[in-house]
């Protein structure tokens, strides 16, 4: 049970990559550090909807 999700930077909001999660294992939204060409550097990035 794979779904597409999208992550968004949480400093400057941008939506920079797509990602598919299992739901099963990964009920909540996850969050995962990722480089973001936006604000260049390491943010977090939140699953958004």
């Amino acid at each position: 049970m794979r779904v597409k999700v999208t992550l968004a930077c949480t400093d400057c909001k941008q939506r920079n990559y797509n990602t598919m999660k299992n739901k099963k294992n990964d009920p909540d939204r996850i969050e995962l550090k990722k480089y973001c060409k936006f604000c260049k550097k390491e943010t977090l990035h939140k699953e958004t909807k």
